[in-house]
């Protein structure tokens, strides 16, 4: 179960880790945010700190070293024995990142919250400004799970076969708006797949919803995936989409466009790619 409700958690509460994931590209610190409310029991979650590593010529958010990643789980208190649930106010685009890192790390015990902050005070869920002290255990054992990454060059090579998608909106795929990487546009043979798209009204989609949109961007079940975003972020909100249709396979381009266009002997292209391509 990779999503759960806001009345799955409420009444589950005690039962798990709760993570706070909320971060902007622009605007108020994540921090900031938490300290004003937040779920009752739950550990503010830094994607700059906990979930990324200062930034590289190789992406905005490189995937940080495993002593980082495990110092996140120390502090919060996670052995293996409870699950993460991890949530944010853009409903999953970021919380996502670290339902995917505890796979990408070989842990199995992550959920993201559907429809995030949001449905959990619509549910009448309460808030709290009452930080919860670091637990400080050991944490379970690392292992990187490498099968689930690509890099510029795995993309630049790969075959027909793969399906490459871009999780970012329509007009940055398009190359109509670039707010913050190089160049406009997007990796040549990529089809538009915003993250968005998984969701139905701020829940997420439905799996036969899910099946349909895929299937129409060219998932079947013996094609590769690579999923790429602006800095491998949202582009997990597709991972978790794929996987709730049974692709635990699909891999992260985690460098993802501010990598690929920060190298200008990468191509660009820009406009719509192919007839799968959905225009939002």
């Amino acid at each position: 179960m990779s999503v759960v409700t806001a009345a799955w958690l409420a009444e589950h509460l005690d039962e798990v880790i709760v993570a706070d994931v909320r971060w902007a590209m622009a605007g108020p610190p994540g921090r900031e945010r938490y300290a004003q409310g937040h779920i009752p029991g739950a550990y503010f979650v830094d994607l700059d700190v906990d979930l990324s590593a200062p930034d590289t010529p190789g992406g905005r958010h490189p995937l940080p070293p495993s002593e980082t990643f495990a110092a996140m789980l120390s502090r919060v208190g996670y052995d293996g024995t409870r699950r993460i649930v991890a949530y944010d106010d853009r409903n999953g685009a970021v919380a996502a990142r670290l339902w995917w890192m505890l796979r990408y790390f070989g842990l199995e015990e992550g959920a993201v919250l559907d429809g995030g902050l949001q449905a959990w005070t619509a549910a009448g869920g309460a808030l709290s400004t009452e930080a919860p002290a670091p637990v400080g255990i050991v944490p379970p054992t690392l292992l990187r799970r490498d099968e689930l990454v690509v890099n510029a060059d795995d993309v630049a090579s790969r075959g027909d076969d793969v399906l490459l998608l871009d999780a970012r909106s329509g007009p940055r795929f398009r190359g109509e708006e670039e707010p913050i990487d190089p160049r406009a546009g997007h990796i040549p043979g990529a089809a538009s797949a915003f993250w968005e798209g998984n969701l139905d009204g701020d829940a997420m989609a439905s799996e036969a919803t899910l099946r349909e949109r895929y299937a129409g961007l060219g998932l079947d079940v013996k094609r590769p995936v690579v999923v790429y975003c602006g800095s491998g972020v949202t582009a997990c909100h597709d991972l978790l989409a794929l996987s709730m249709i049974g692709r635990h396979d699909a891999r992260l381009y985690v460098g993802s466009w501010s990598d690929w266009s920060s190298d200008a002997n990468r191509p660009c292209a820009t406009g719509a790619s192919s007839p799968n391509t959905e225009e939002r």
